[in-house]
């Protein structure tokens, strides 16, 4: 059995609610995350080629972990916003880009992570602010799931679901786990950012961290767990 601690931000391309650009101070609170797999929302600008917030400069330096291959242009790190940082212990085994439905431009990526001969699937998301579209993406990574080898799966982000009880029914057979209100940040009123866990993988801590920094910072609080699979 194998543990890690996951960590998951919407990061806002990196602007505070004091309006301020700040990829050094986002790089100071994942650093204190102390996580082996960190999944961020909104790493990259969206104008343009989608040049990265949060550049593969300041992650290695800053944060001493290394961005996986999204696959996307070579100025950003994240496919749709999404990216996955990961510790200098774990390697990337394979990369999925998955296209998701719905009105807005949105996709999510699934990362086979391997280290000390064990594998874990991290599938990082960011979905649609209606709820029809976020049904159709959760069915869609459910069919892409069941088409790849099996594998102990976290799915971890910004799920952009406010209900607690609606909109997550395509994840049958995942546990789905909120630590707690994390939108937002300044007043958190909405519990938006999960962890979803398949069979293979067990919870066993999860918390939002809120502090004077992290309210500031961006619009979410960041989450973090502990999993062994």
């Amino acid at each position: 059995m194998t543990s890690l601690t996951l960590a998951t931000w919407n990061i806002r391309k990196c602007i505070g609610l004091d309006r301020r650009r700040d990829p050094h101070r986002i790089a100071s609170v994942i650093a204190s995350l102390e996580a082996d797999v960190v999944a961020l929302q909104e790493a990259d600008k969206r104008l343009g080629r989608r040049p990265a917030a949060l550049t593969t400069d300041i992650v290695e330096r800053e944060i001493g972990m290394e961005p996986a291959d999204a696959g996307g242009h070579d100025c950003s790190i994240g496919w749709h916003g999404n990216a996955i940082l990961l510790a200098p212990h774990l390697k990337v085994a394979a990369r999925h880009s998955i296209h998701l439905p719905g009105i807005e431009p949105r996709g999510a990526l699934a990362i086979d992570v391997s280290g000390k001969g064990k594998s874990l699937r991290i599938v990082a998301v960011h979905l649609g602010l209606m709820r029809s579209s976020r049904r159709q993406q959760l069915a869609t990574i459910r069919t892409r799931l069941e088409a790849m080898d099996e594998m102990p799966t976290v799915i971890m982000g910004d799920f952009n679901e406010w209900s607690t009880e609606h909109g997550l029914e395509a994840l049958t057979g995942f546990e789905v786990h909120s630590p707690g209100r994390t939108y937002h940040s300044s007043r958190p009123v909405a519990a938006l950012d999960r962890f979803a866990l398949n069979g293979g993988v067990t919870l066993t801590d999860a918390s939002v961290i809120e502090n004077r920094v992290t309210r500031v910072a961006s619009d979410h609080l960041p989450i973090k767990a502990r999993v062994r699979f």
